[in-house]
């Protein structure tokens, strides 16, 4: 099978690792540009990309897929795989491969189409979630389901760890996904309108906390933001604003106290939520490291947060 593989995120790596091993061999991958990265800003190729030269895989890099179709349509693709890539497939794309261009989505569609759909999981409190491979159409994860695999969630899973746990998930989708379609047994099922749900890009700043939430909302959102967005809040030390990074694990107190208010005279850091309270144990005081929360209570003493 000639195939055309199309990503850009980490998650993606297994299966494109898969592929490399057990076939069929991707004729091209298509990333992203290298982006400028860190405080020096240090244009960074995509990890894939550097994966994919080493084995001797070409590598397009448009700034905009449309401009590489007479490359990719040179290629003669039977099946195009999409997975994390980042930009929109336009028609000129979709209708390239001769049998099918599926996508490899992080969530049991049609719930969560969108971005942020491993984070909107554990935020959510789902008890599960998983891989779902679909035709690709315009419409954002639209497209006919044919395959689908899920995974319980941990009570105390992070956003990081349950995309390390859904990318391994996902060579296996793809793997079931492609003999399926190879054999023709294949399924096409079309997504339930009423259960679709959309879940959009998060930014840094989508990451601040909001202590009117209960103590239950905001432990979830502290794991299913890390690593990114991350969370935070502003600490109010003796006067001052300061940007404070908390991060997992927290604990779930049911104690009343006003959202935002800190509690600190047992030396735990204990925040008020809108229904029952938060014991956070480790943070990162802006400029600074992340340490245990003790050891941030030592040197300052923040009355409230926002």
């Amino acid at each position: 099978m000639r195939l055309i593989f199309i990503a850009t995120g980490d998650i993606a790596l297994p299966s494109f690792r898969h592929l490399l091993e057990h076939g069929p061999r991707p004729l091209a991958l298509v990333t992203q540009p290298d982006k400028p990265v860190g405080r020096h800003q240090t244009l960074t190729p995509p990890l894939i990309k550097i994966e994919a030269l080493a084995a001797g895989i070409p590598v397009y890099q448009p700034e905009k897929i449309g401009d590489a179709t007479d490359q990719l349509a040179a290629l003669e693709p039977e099946m195009i795989v999409v997975m994390a890539y980042g930009q929109i497939l336009r028609k000129n794309i979709l209708t390239l491969a001769s049998c099918a261009i599926i996508n490899l989505h992080a969530s049991l569609l049609p719930r969560y189409r969108g971005a942020a759909c491993i984070q909107a999981a554990i935020d959510s409190g789902d008890t599960k979630t998983g891989i779902t491979s679909l035709h690709v159409i315009r419409e954002l994860d639209a497209g006919d389901i044919i395959f689908a695999k899920a995974i319980p969630i941990a009570p105390d899973e992070t956003g990081g760890i349950l995309h390390d746990r859904l990318a391994s998930l996902a060579a296996e989708v793809l793997s079931e996904t492609l003999t399926n379609i190879a054999d023709g047994t294949a399924p096409r099922i079309p997504q339930v309108a009423t259960l679709v749900s959309y879940v959009p890009k998060l930014e840094r700043d989508d990451g601040r906390l909001d202590w009117t939430l209960s103590a239950i909302a905001l432990e979830r959102r502290i794991r299913a933001y890390d690593p990114w967005p991350g969370t935070f809040t502003l600490a109010d030390e003796g006067g001052k604003e300061k940007r404070l990074k908390i991060h997992p694990s927290t604990k779930v107190l049911d104690l009343v106290l006003a959202p935002g208010m800190v509690s600190s005279e047992t030396g735990s850091l204990i925040v008020g939520c809108g229904a029952g309270a938060l014991e956070i144990t480790s943070v990162q005081p802006e400029g600074g490291k992340r340490m245990c929360a003790g050891d941030y209570l030592r040197g300052r003493k923040p009355e409230v947060f926002r």
